[in-house]
């Protein structure tokens, strides 16, 4: 089926997740929809993001998307209960990894550095229980991150000196997996990686969306045909063309920036 796969995130964060599924599904069209005007949605309250994802939702569907990332995870934790049992299109969401953090650890003790409403909501609790049990989980709000990201300020000394604040007491505490739980963190690895140790395992969710966006695809018969032509992609924002076009870079794609 030809008809493209719809992404939408509190801004360019989720173009993280976009690299992962245009790589693994080369054929597939994708719409990006870039909430950028809103970023960040860790800080809003449930209500809020609920109206927010909605919005986004509708605005996917108006284009014909036949499934819907939510690539954003305080978005999925806390509104993808309730747009899987509002609408028909199929939704992938995104939550931290705790699960390969848990069985990759050998101190016992994982870090998950993520937004406020991402680790407040009930399922990133339940996720937890099921699956780190004798874990401990030391988490950190990473405020301020996704802002910074957004105004093009990945490679700041500011930027630095926040993780290295966030990311310092848990390597204390003897952490030896670092959970990224926002997919606007990807784009700081180098910047984390200055900071902590080479042994230690710096894990995010995006090749495993890009794995369960394929399946669903496959499971509801909706993968597109191959093709000659290039894929298409369309970038949707509300803020600066221009940060979001730094993120995105990509060969044998046609890729098109629309602000609305």
């Amino acid at each position: 089926m030809q008809q493209p796969i719809g992404i939408f995130d509190s801004g360019v964060g989720g173009t993280s997740i976009w690299k992962e599924i245009q790589k693994m599904l080369p054929n597939e069209d994708v719409i990006y929809l870039a909430d950028s005007k809103n970023a960040p949605y860790g800080t809003k309250p449930k209500e809020e993001i609920l109206r927010l994802s909605i919005k986004n939702t509708e605005l996917l569907l108006e284009k014909a998307c036949k499934l819907i990332v939510v690539a954003c995870n305080t978005a999925t934790t806390n509104a993808i209960d309730y747009l899987r049992t509002t609408y028909e299109v199929p939704f992938v969401g995104i939550e931290p990894a705790i699960k390969p953090a848990a069985l990759k650890t050998k101190t016992k003790k994982v870090g998950v550095l993520a937004t406020k409403g991402t680790l407040s909501s009930s399922l990133f609790h339940n996720t937890s229980k099921l699956h780190a049990s004798g874990i401990e989980v030391i988490e950190r709000e990473g405020t301020g991150l996704v802002d910074l990201i957004e105004s093009g300020q990945v490679d700041s000394t500011e930027t630095y000196l926040l993780l290295q604040k966030y990311i310092a007491p848990m390597l204390e505490a003897g952490i030896d997996c670092l959970v990224l739980g926002c997919t606007h963190y990807p784009y700081l690895i180098p910047q984390i990686k200055k900071i902590v140790p080479p042994n230690l395992n710096i894990i995010d969710s995006g090749e495993a969306v890009a794995r369960q966006t394929r399946a669903v695809l496959e499971q509801q018969n909706l993968v597109a045909i191959s093709r000659k032509s290039p894929s298409e992609h369309q970038f949707y924002t509300n803020r600066e063309l221009e940060i979001l076009e730094s993120f995105v870079k990509g060969p044998n794609i046609k890729t098109d920036f629309i602000v609305f």
